[in-house]
């Protein structure tokens, strides 16, 4: 695509890099491109090019090439075909303006010009540098709803950018990024069945949001790579030959689990890298016929399972009925060389493509049925949107709890299979199947023995709703049903019900008002109901309709009231405006002696240190701007990814200088040997490091278990750091951990 207008454009390696890119696209695109598609594109580009349409941004990234790399993802990683591809490549240019829709549908068709306005919709999600908050939300899941390769092309922007997370200049930027991959797009792309996507996504997130526990769990795996490989060597070689004796085709590896993955273990489980043993799982993928599929890989299975111990409790049959994403797949961990349990995943080519480009390979062989395997997902994602009054943070809560949700699978009396999220519960069940079945639920049957509608269903249960015709919607429903979809139609129901009783409770007073012979304002009203503390006129009216207020009572206050403000006290005090005093909380100033830079270079800002995560001297820290000032919070704040995705205005860069010369409390998790000896060992530590005291002790003993939290005063996260080593080295001491 050669322009001699776009010399300005592209420097000579961004020239170089987009030639490749490009070639390499039409390579991938080159069954689903129709014969002129190559040549209508660069007759579309080459003045779009020349105006600078795609620009470079704050970053300097080039617009076209990241709208390339982008279309490749969307192709290779994910399977997106020629309508997708073309619509994500003219996007920008039609919504500058630089191209018209009439054009593009001339051009190409009707499908591409369609997927565009689509993502026009979209345009303010799809902005560059754009985090996802909880107004615009509501509007990512319409469109979800109403194509999900709107999705799929957003995740792969996504994972663009994240990969070229190192050129962001700002680190904010940087870390607002990471978060809404780590809030919404990991989340989506798990549901959609992306698992590769996703694991690099929450892998990079991690590397942004927590780059010290990022590169720790790296280094290990590298430090034990050689081991490990030896080990995997050893366990496939015998189950190679095995396998092949069957005369079964196949290839068998060993996959190292996801850095993030081996976080969230390590936080669980609440041990060092060393403490995690299951790093790695094995995958046999078998070159099976389609009808052959299934009894190829339990055949497979069986010979795993005669080799080396199985583990039941641990076994996984999506085979027999898949997820909702399509993933079809069995797992089993066995007790294999060394008493190690391995987790070895046995399936087809068919079945790893679709793990691996999820919803996308499931076009390629199902004909194109572009939402096979989501219907009811989306029929969900419908009726949570449906719903009048829900916040749009609601929608991001209910939704996000849902798309990591594993999932168990129920019949109806007559053996229709219906799939549920774990924790589901026989009133889940009854929304399942209609929304007047869930409303006028009493009760359930669960093979064959009665229970109440809270009961929590288990794999492989047979359940019959009782219903009543004088049941309705009540609010404590709302605690224990698990799915958007009875929680959202729950929510639809009362909402509906309390408007219904709201007006008949206000038709009821304006009657007794009338009875009376009497009237009052509109304004009086208001400013009584005001007085009494509600916050919204609505629930006066429940509290009527309920009959905690009395309406003579309500009447007669009112006209107190009215008399009241019309009619002052004649000996009423003057008094000047001077001797008001208002009162305000006083603000609390930070005693800290250590500098702290907010803002990049601002020093000597009063700031308070978040009671949340307790940040010390030397901790990766943000400052977040409260109603009580700016407040510091370490990066890895429990509350940090809420805070980023709902205020990310708010935040504000921070870092420490100079040198920790202040003492901060820190509580250290002690788990060791139940032995009186232990505390005294710890303690002896402790006394003996320099600028470190100790303040408080709690201890207790489960099961021959010794548990205790020290509280301490340390000057900075190196002190820190040498101190938990020490502790770790001491007699009786299993782990040390710190508590935020």
């Amino acid at each position: 695509m050669k322009t001699n207008n776009s010399n300005h454009f592209f420097t000579e390696e961004e020239k170089k890099i987009f030639r490749s890119k490009y070639r390499e696209l039409l390579k991938a695109l080159s069954e689903s491109l129709e014969k002129d598609d190559a040549p209508k594109i660069r007759q579309l580009l080459k003045p779009v090019v020349a105006t600078e349409c795609y620009g470079h941004d704050r970053n300097g990234i080039n617009g076209l090439i990241r709208n390339i790399e982008t279309a490749l993802i969307a192709t290779k990683d994910i399977g997106l075909k020629r309508t997708s591809v073309l619509a994500l490549i003219l996007y920008r240019p039609v919504l500058k303006k630089a191209i018209p829709i009439e054009e593009v549908e001339k051009i190409f068709n009707s499908d591409v010009s369609l997927m565009i306005n689509r993502l026009l919709k979209t345009s303010d999600l799809y902005a560059r540098n754009t985090a996802v908050n909880s107004e615009n939300f509501h509007h990512l899941l319409f469109s979800f709803a109403e194509d999900v390769r709107v999705i799929l092309i957003m995740i792969a922007d996504r994972l663009c950018m994240m990969r070229m997370g190192k050129i962001i200049l700002e680190e904010k930027d940087r870390i607002r990024l990471a978060t809404e991959a780590s809030y919404l797009y990991a989340p989506l792309a798990h549901r959609l069945g992306l698992y590769k996507i996703k694991s690099e996504l929450e892998d990079l997130a991690l590397k942004y949001l927590e780059p010290k526990q990022y590169y720790y769990i790296k280094d290990k795996l590298n430090e034990t790579k050689r081991s490990r490989d030896e080990y995997i060597d050893n366990f496939i070689e015998p189950v190679r030959k095995k396998l092949e004796d069957t005369g079964l085709k196949f290839e068998i590896k060993g996959r190292t689990k996801s850095i993030h993955s081996i976080n969230n273990k390590i936080k669980k489980q609440k041990v060092d890298f060393e403490g995690i043993y299951d790093l790695f799982a094995i995958r046999i993928v078998l070159d099976s016929e389609r009808e052959k599929e299934r009894s190829d890989c339990w055949q497979a299975f069986s010979v795993i399972t005669d080799m080396y111990q199985p583990n039941p409790k641990r076994m996984r049959d999506w085979l027999s009925v898949p997820k909702n994403n399509g993933y079809e797949s069995l797992h089993i961990t066995v007790l294999g060389p060394q008493k190690r349990w391995v987790e070895v995943q046995i399936r087809t080519q068919r079945m790893d493509e679709i793990a691996e480009k999820g919803l996308a390979a499931h076009w390629k062989y199902k004909g194109g049925q572009e939402e096979y395997g989501l219907d009811e997902f989306l029929a969900d994602v419908r009726a949570v949107l449906e719903v009048q009054g829900s916040t749009p943070m609601d929608l991001m809560k209910e939704f996000k709890m849902e798309l990591y949700q594993d999932e168990i699978y129920v019949f109806t009396p007559t053996g229709d299979l219906i799939k549920l999220g774990k924790g589901a519960t026989v009133l889940d069940f009854a929304f399942a199947i209609h929304s007047k079945i869930g409303s006028r639920c009493i009760s359930g049957k669960v093979n064959g023995k009665n229970v109440p509608i809270k009961y929590v269903l288990n794999n492989g249960d047979t359940i019959e709703v009782i219903t009543s015709p004088t049941q309705t919607p009540k609010r404590d429903w709302l605690s224990f049903v698990a799915t958007s979809k009875a929680r959202s139609k729950i929510k639809q129901a009362l909402r509906e019900e309390y408007a219904k009783n709201a007006e008949l409770a206000k038709e009821q007073l304006q009657r007794r008002i009338k009875n009376r012979k009497i009237e009052i304002e509109e304004a009086v009203l208001m400013r009584y109901i005001k007085k009494k503390g509600y916050k919204t006129v609505t629930d006066f009216y429940i509290d009527i309709a309920e009959e905690k207020l009395d309406i003579n009572t309500v009447i007669d206050e009112c006209i107190e009231q009215e008399r009241k403000e019309k009619d002052p006290p004649e000996h009423s005090e003057i008094r000047s405006a001077e001797e008001y005093v208002a009162n305000i909380e006083a603000k609390e100033i930070s005693t800290q002696q250590d500098i702290l830079v907010i803002d990049n270079n601002l020093t000597g800002i009063d700031y308070k240190l978040a009671k949340c995560c307790n940040p010390i001297y030397g901790d990766p820290v943000f400052g977040f701007v409260s109603t009580q000032g700016i407040k510091i919070h370490r990066m890895d704040c429990p509350n940090a990814p809420e805070m980023r995705s709902r205020f990310g205005y708010r935040i504000i860069p921070a870092e420490w200088s100079g040198k920790g010369t202040s003492g901060y409390t820190v509580t250290l998790r002690i788990i060791g040997n139940d032995d009186i000896s232990i505390v005294t060992n710890i303690t002896s530590v402790i006394s003996k490091e320099n600028r470190v005291s100790l303040r408080s002790i709690n201890i207790d003993s489960v099961d021959g278990l010794f548990q205790g939290t020290f509280t301490i005063i340390i000057p900075d996260t190196s002190s820190l750091t040498l101190l938990t080593k020490k502790i770790q080295g001491a007699r009786g001491v299993k782990s040390v951990s710190r508590l935020n």
